[in-house]
């Protein structure tokens, strides 16, 4: 695929599967899903779902600077969760890490993460 490149930094988890931590298509950026996992440790951070929901913005806040962005370029977030109840939570999490005008955003209830953690994000930013 011409103008296709793989976004990577060791500020944010490595894959722990068959896919890549971010994939750069013209200005648009793919980031696979993250979950609550230390990049220097790879275990699963320590706490209650707070603590994993700021792991993993986290995450994506790293993922977007080796992007040459920043969260401000994120136009679409897709939010897994074990448990909705977490809803207002991960609202109050996210308003730390945006501000007005918010990224467009989908959220779920699933049955299972990996590594039964309480939450997983993606994102599509557009850079430039």
């Amino acid at each position: 695929m011409a103008n296709r490149s793989v976004i990577s930094t060791d500020q944010a988890p490595a894959a722990i599967g068959t896919y890549s931590q971010a994939v750069k298509v013209g200005s648009t950026v793919y980031i696979s899903g993250q979950i609550p996992l230390d990049p220097q440790t790879m275990e699963i951070v320590a706490g209650g779902f707070e603590e994993q929901a700021v792991r993993v913005f986290e995450n994506l806040k790293a993922i977007t600077e080796a992007a040459g962005g920043s969260m401000d370029d994120i136009a679409k977030l897709t939010i897994l969760m074990a448990d909705l109840g977490n809803f207002a939570s991960v609202n109050e999490v996210m308003a730390r890490y945006f501000k007005q005008p918010y990224p467009a955003r989908a959220a779920y209830e699933v049955k299972a993460l990996p590594k039964a953690v309480d939450i997983e994000i993606e994102a599509i930013m557009v850079v430039g």
